[in-house]
């Protein structure tokens, strides 16, 4: 085995420097055009074999290939950053309005790129390493367009791993565990169809307004009293209620309502799915409304392969990097569960902070040491599989 697995301090001060660059110009779901084109370069410049572009949409794939024949890991991090606007006040913030990086998805790409850096300098003795990142993870339509691209495919990696930061756990220790690590969610956007009126004179019109109220009740109540993380966990919650026009002059004839559905398994999801159509319909012809239902935003329920999880704590032993289970699974969805259809896969969370502000938070900026923890753990993760 190798004992070179560890990216240099310029490796992590030229990371550091790509994550501001990066993180000062995010770019949201499917539009990651510009931040795909400078990780190619970087890529490209780090002496990677081939670099791909274009998968699944902005996509990216780094190879570099071994001596000798030998299996594909594949180590995955995300392009796109979040529709919120930063608020850090920190000199590389965002400078996109309405635009940040507020999930790490930057720090991720970094400390790929440490680590790349270093693989181009020290090859894997065998096999090869994939470098991918991934485009759209926000919207959870990045991994299924990529699973679609015949390109993507040929791949055809033997593992995949990921790491996620984790606000609320010291800095560099790392949560680990197999099965379920990500919920399954559905945004379900519910839009129905009455009549305006003149507001003097609502009687002439088909008002949504108590279909709403309803469906802001049932819908929610669709939710399972088994506790989080029970198989029969269930959550609906209501994100946003819209109804009417702008004017005092005017009943309303059109409303909307939009809802998140959250499982902990993809079959309940078709169930709970199920019934919260039928509630939307029921609300709809009881108003005399027409109905229109769409779904977005769709992610699998993620789970961690045992094989997966078994090559990076393995990885986690050899660097002496505390871990635990604690924290797993965890509520919010992650669109990296469809990529284990491929290869068994693994995603390792590590603390980013006790103190750092939660994902998704508009004052949430990746702390730059966490870098070199991940980078140093996924060279690991290759020495182990690759030497």
């Amino acid at each position: 085995m190798t004992t070179t697995c560890c990216p240099t301090e310029d490796d992590l001060a030229a990371a550091r420097d790509l994550r501001h660059q990066l993180h000062s110009a995010p770019e949201l779901s499917s539009n990651e055009a510009e931040t795909a084109r400078i990780v190619a370069q970087k890529i490209r410049e780090a002496g990677a074999d081939v670099v791909m572009t274009d998968l699944g949409g902005h996509g990216v794939a780094a190879i570099f290939d071994g001596a000798d024949r030998g299996p594909s890991i594949m180590i995955r991090a995300e392009l796109d950053a979040l529709p919120i606007t930063e608020q850090t006040g920190v000199a590389h913030r965002s400078t996109v309005d309405g635009v940040g990086h507020l999930c790490g998805h930057d720090g991720h790409m970094a400390i790929l790129y440490a680590l790349a850096r270093r693989l181009g300098r020290d090859r894997p003795a065998r096999g090869r390493v994939i470098l991918l990142f991934q485009p759209a993870e926000e919207s959870g339509e990045g991994a299924a367009a990529l699973l679609e691209d015949p390109q993507f495919r040929s791949l055809a990696p033997d593992r995949i791993v990921s790491l996620h930061n984790y606000p609320g756990f010291e800095i560099g220790h790392a949560i680990l565990d197999e099965g379920p690590i990500a919920t399954a969610a559905t945004g379900m956007l519910v839009r129905l169809q009455g009549r305006a009126a003149h507001a003097s004179q609502p009687e002439d019109g088909i008002s949504p307004r108590l279909a709403l109220v309803r469906l802001m009740q049932s819908l929610p109540a669709l939710g399972s009293q088994a506790a989080f993380p029970d198989d029969e966990f269930a959550l609906v919650t209501v994100a946003r209620v819209l109804m009417g026009e702008t004017a005092f002059g005017v009943a309303p004839g059109e409303g909307e309502i939009r809802a998140t559905l959250r499982t902990m398994r993809d079959a309940k999801m078709d169930r709970l799915i199920d019934r919260a159509r039928a509630e939307a319909t029921a609300a709809a012809e009881e108003g005399g409304l027409g109905l229109e239902i769409s779904y977005h935003e769709i992610f699998a329920a993620c789970d961690n392969a045992p094989e997966a999880v078994a090559d990076l704590r393995a990885a986690l032993d050899d660097l002496g990097v505390p871990h635990t289970t604690e924290g797993q699974p965890w509520r919010p969805a992650e669109d990296f569960g469809r990529l284990g259809e491929i290869a068994p896969a693994a995603m390792l969370f590590l603390g980013s902070g006790l103190d750092q502000p939660p994902l998704h938070d508009p004052r949430y900026d990746f702390p730059d040491e966490l870098i070199g923890h991940g980078a140093r753990i996924f060279a690991r993760v290759v020495d182990r599989a690759l030497a």
